[in-house]
């Protein structure tokens, strides 16, 4: 049985009330095909090569699904594609809530842009990279958590993808390109993959030198994004008491912040040059 491994599948947040009805109602139609298959549950774990605990728990809607778990229910029930077209509906809540509205957010914007200081940032993280950042924390994190983490960055990472692509900017401090986290082969890969992530027509990213002696960015990280329809929302550690905020007048603010943080680090040809030069050191 490939089964009750934290790798079949998640725990639902009970917080997550939209998530939760959602697994919920997926689990009541598995278990409606189920039964008028005739079988059992441990016939049906048998069938798809799960343990029947994981399927108890599926059909009561405490548990999440993987998609790989929806295609073998498919198949053993002969559903003819309905039970895996939940997968759709099932994929983002596997992700923490606060990542999945992020996401959504991101994949509405038609522009955006990001200040940070202590980590390179998520968009632009390797999978390797993204994980080590996971396993630091403290206290301690367990592996579904990681997982559940690491599936909603490296979601996040297809606005990419998006056609029209939107407008994004990075400001980067020069110490998260050369800590070395995971390693230094791992910082490497991570360098190359900025460089071509840097490389993008839509994407601008630029580096601000530790040796500036003036820096609007000291009140930690800003992000903005922007909508087609004129409205942003955007949040800065220092501004606004960390809260995300929507009116003109404080986005404004943070606006006027990044833009004096993006005239005192280098411009983005000098970044990519600088960021090849560190890969060279590294």
């Amino acid at each position: 049985m490939s089964e009750d491994r934290g790798e079949s599948g998640w725990d639902v947040d009970p917080e997550d009330e939209q998530g939760a009805a959602v697994v919920a109602a997926v689990g009541r139609q598995l278990k409606v095909w189920r039964e008028i298959a005739g079988m059992k549950i441990a016939d049906f774990a048998r069938a798809i090569g799960y343990g029947e605990d994981l399927v108890r728990k599926v059909e009561a809607g405490t548990r999440i699904p993987r998609s790989e778990y929806l295609d073998k229910a498919d198949a053993a029930l002969k559903a003819g594609g309905r039970i895996a077209a939940m997968k759709v509906d099932v994929e983002p809540v596997r992700y923490p809530k606060r990542v999945r509205d992020l996401a959504k957010l991101e994949a509405l914007a038609v522009e955006m842009y990001a200040y940070g200081n202590h980590n390179l940032h998520g968009l632009l993280q390797t999978e390797e990279y993204a994980r080590v950042l996971f396993e630091l924390r403290q206290p301690a994190q367990s592996a579904k958590v990681i997982e559940s983490g690491m599936a909603g960055r490296m979601g996040r990472r297809a606005i990419f993808d998006r056609d029209p692509a939107p407008t994004l900017s990075f400001v980067l401090e020069e110490v998260t390109l050369r800590r070395p986290i995971g390693g230094k082969m791992v910082l490497r890969r991570q360098l190359e993959h900025l460089l071509d992530v840097a490389k993008l027509r839509q994407v601008t990213v630029q580096v601000m030198p530790t040796d500036r002696e003036e820096h609007a960015g000291m009140g930690g990280l800003i992000q903005v994004l922007k909508f087609s329809d004129g409205t942003a929302v955007g949040r800065g550690e220092g501004r606004f008491h960390g809260r995300a905020v929507t009116d003109p007048k404080q986005v404004r603010i943070l606006d006027l912040c990044y833009g004096m943080i993006r005239s005192q680090a280098l411009s983005p040809r000098e970044s990519i040059a600088f960021i090849e030069q560190v890969l060279g050191e590294t």
